[in-house]
């Protein structure tokens, strides 16, 4: 199989979006069939990116700390029924319900996320400005204290995405284990599958020859060296990982929780952590609703197939794990920077890999369909001028005179080959705009003007 079209959607989106680098993998009926560094791991040396580079792959920690938490409940030591303050201190009863040991592992617990990791994070990555002092499990009960008055809903009701709750997983695991939570990670999981530059300490990071230097991708695209939040995060994000390494963790799954003859969870423990649970906020879309299991993400429909996957991101390293059980196939990738959403470019090469044409997912299209719009418009001989730039999933119209700027929002509506219709908001009022598309050609309707495309941007 080529994998040449994966290749240039990756490269060109480091490229869009200043990356630095990026390792990726792919796993197919139990062998890696693919991987590839792209860009630099470090740019001041001049070292490149290779298959093995070493990342931070953040919160795709959270499904090893799932997977530690039915290693107990199988040992009898724990049940995930339990309410957690069963064996922590923190008693927060949203609605008057006990908060369940399932309902961390699903982000189902009524609480919304209190943000401590992003404060924490943005602080020791240079990026920052608002301090909280969580350095431990007891820092972390002390800022939960009065975290109950936050609640929203009754726990199992709501997905709510909360880092806190899997700090908390994380001394739920110390305590029945009777080992520290990075300890036992190491013994049960990473050793077992043979994840040998897997590790959570600086010391083992640093030590190591492939390791990514992680960036701030800066406003203009500059890339700022800058360091990984070490100690800040550990059950919730604090893993480092490699691609080569993450394909053996999936290999685990896609085992029914076997890998190489070692045997991790049973097939029923498996099942639990890949079944969706609750709803996560977005709503249906091209590949169906998706839903939350234990520290995994499971989408009903990618071109007929369940996706099971995760991502990550510390801001400075980004990571995205992918896999499709019934057939046996799955994809790591990780960043040292943030950029291109890194689930998107698994499921570019996830789709490749079916057999399908990756460049009719629906997100792709919807990309090439926007930024084939972009660029500066005139009206008739030039005597108004404006600039369309696209904005995530949005387009900007911009207009610019010697002393005034204004931007208007355009907002899709279809976005169809030829055909593409947009709305602005003014006074409350929806108001259409549209561009079509034709031999190269961009025409625009824009309120009462009529105007063509007449270059790139500037």
């Amino acid at each position: 199989m080529s994998f040449t079209k994966l290749e240039t959607f990756i490269f060109d989106k480091l490229s869009q979006t200043k990356l630095p680098g990026l390792s990726a993998a792919i796993l197919q009926d139990g062998e890696m069939v693919w991987a590839r560094g792209f860009g630099f791991r470090d740019l001041a040396r001049g070292q490149a990116a290779t298959p093995n580079t070493l990342y931070a792959i953040a919160s795709l920690t959270k499904s090893f700390t799932c997977v530690a938490i039915l290693q107990l409940a199988e040992q009898g030591q724990l049940s995930v029924d339990d309410p957690i303050d069963r064996y922590v201190p923190v008693n927060i009863r949203p609605g008057g319900e006990p908060i369940r040991i399932k309902h961390l592992m699903s982000h189902s617990s009524g609480l919304p996320a209190l943000a401590y990791a992003e404060s924490l994070i943005d602080n020791l990555i240079g990026d920052g400005d608002h301090w909280l002092p969580v350095a431990s499990y007891n820092d972390m009960f002390t800022f939960l204290q009065d975290a109950g008055e936050w609640a929203v809903t009754r726990p199992g009701e709501r997905w709510f995405y909360l880092n806190e709750g899997f700090v908390l997983l994380g001394a739920i695991i110390e305590k029945c284990a009777g080992i520290p939570y990075i300890d036992y990670i190491q013994r049960h999981i990473l050793a077992p599958l043979g994840m040998k530059r897997s590790f959570f300490q600086k010391e083992a990071v640093e030590s190591d020859l492939d390791v990514a230097t992680p960036y701030i991708i800066a406003r203009d695209g500059e890339r700022i060296a800058s360091r990984y939040p070490y100690g800040a995060l550990s059950s919730d994000g604090g893993l480092f990982s490699n691609a080569p390494d993450l394909l053996r963790y999936l290999a685990m799954f896609l085992g029914q929780g076997q890998y190489n003859g070692v045997k991790l969870l049973t097939p029923a423990s498996v099942t639990a952590m890949m079944t969706p649970y609750v709803n996560v906020p977005q709503r249906e879309g091209p590949f169906g609703q998706a839903g939350y299991g234990y520290g995994l993400r499971i989408t009903p429909n990618f071109l007929g197939h369940t996706l099971v996957g995760h991502g990550g991101s510390v801001g400075v390293a980004t990571s995205y794990i992918g896999f499709i059980p019934e057939k046996n196939i799955g994809m790591a990738l990780v960043t040292n920077g943030s950029g291109y959403p890194t689930g998107q470019m698994v499921l570019y090469g996830l789709a490749l890999v079916l057999g399908a044409n990756p460049e009719e997912l629906p997100f792709v299209q919807r990309e090439r369909r926007l930024k084939e719009l972009e660029g500066r418009y005139e009206t008739y001989k030039g005597a108004m001028k404006l600039q369309v730039r696209c904005a995530g999933d949005f387009l900007m119209a911009e207009m610019k005179t010697k002393h005034t700027d204004a931007t208007t929002i355009l907002v899709p509506d279809t976005l169809e080959e030829k055909t593409r219709t947009f709305f602005i908001l003014e006074s409350g009022y929806k108001i259409g705009i549209e561009f079509t598309v034709q031999d190269g050609a961009v025409d625009l309707l824009y309120e009462r003007y009529r105007l063509k495309k007449v270059g790139n941007l500037v």
